[in-house]
């Protein structure tokens, strides 16, 4: 599965690259909904970036939408350092006078919660880009690329997919949803391969896999496997293109959403090695007009694109 993504977060990329038009609508009622607090969405600071000098009215409706969401968050995340300090005077006094575990406690968790939250507020106020900015979890929102009435369109979606005509509670019934298993087109997948057919840039991805997988070993008698995070990039310096689908799922008293989940299929052999047993697919770049626009009575054409997919070598590290 791809636990997370570095993704190219700026929609005008998508524009430049494939003569798309940005869904402004769609990503001024995405802005919205989170600055009122509609939606608990989350959204890379790098998408964000993506509309500091903005260009047209629209555009700056949605830099506004950000700033004020910022303020509020500045506001929220300022009350709670100064909750957190409180807290921290308050475990300090204590333990001048003995130790307990309480106080203890207490202390290392008003610590924790006082540099996250530092850690927060610096990254508003950040201007530097920084390789974090651009990285998507389950659950995030990242541009890709779709074909609405013959046209390339650049939409923000959900990374992790809810059919049409299913239930909210489908997030949590099935939180994997955000890989869309190559051996599960046909099957879970269904409504959506042959039909809903969209693109996202990659640069890199990132996987859970254990150490002693990593390493190449068996685990020692009494050892406690650990678990690491290691990122793959292409030794060749391209960014992929991955196969996804997408839904817009409606309901009623409910604002529509869009998501999508990434095409997965058996890994090659050196991201195998490095432990893990699946990897997102980029396709070829003749084979985007193919894919977008998908025959649902052709589904051979596409498990063709698939097969036929771009191979780089994947390099590894250690996430940082």
């Amino acid at each position: 599965m791809c636990f997370s993504a570095q993704i190219e977060a700026d929609y005008k990329r998508y524009v430049r690259t494939f003569g798309a038009h940005m869904d402004i609508r769609e990503f001024a009622r995405l802005y919205w909904e989170r600055a009122e607090g509609r939606l608990k969405a989350k959204i890379p600071k790098a998408m964000d970036d993506a509309f500091i000098n903005p260009q047209s009215n629209e555009e700056r409706g949605i830099r506004h939408l950000i700033e004020q969401y910022n303020a509020d968050q500045t506001k929220v995340l300022e009350e709670e350092l100064f909750r957190q300090r409180a807290r921290l005077v308050a475990a300090e006094r204590t333990l001048q006078t003995g130790q307990t575990k309480a106080a203890t406690e207490s202390k290392r968790i008003a610590d924790d919660k006082i540099e996250a939250t530092l850690r927060r507020l610096e990254d508003i106020k950040r201007t530097e880009c920084e390789s974090q900015d651009s990285r998507i979890f389950p659950g995030y929102y990242a541009p890709v690329l779709v074909v609405e009435d013959g046209q390339r369109v650049v939409k923000p979606v959900r990374y992790q997919c809810r059919i049409a005509g299913k239930p909210a509670s489908y997030d949590f019934k099935y939180p994997g949803t955000y890989n869309a298993r190559m051996d599960s087109l046909a099957k879970f997948w269904k409504p959506l391969f042959g039909y809903s057919h969209c693109l996202m840039i990659v640069d890199s991805f990132y996987e859970n896999v254990a150490r002693s997988k990593m390493e190449g070993r068996a685990v020692a008698d009494g050892e406690k496997d650990e678990n690491v995070v290691l990122e793959f990039r292409p030794n060749n310096g391209r960014q992929m293109l991955v196969a996804c689908l997408w839904s817009r799922w409606s309901a009623p008293g409910e604002p529509d959403l869009y998501s999508f989940a990434a095409v997965t299929d058996e890994p090659p052999p050196e991201v195998a090695a490095a432990g893990h047993d699946r990897c997102i697919i980029p396709i070829k770049p003749e084979h985007v007009d193919a894919w977008l626009n998908p025959d649902p009575q052709d589904l051979a054409a596409q498990y063709a694109i698939l097969d036929d997919r771009d191979r780089p070598y994947y390099e590894h590290r250690l996430a940082a």
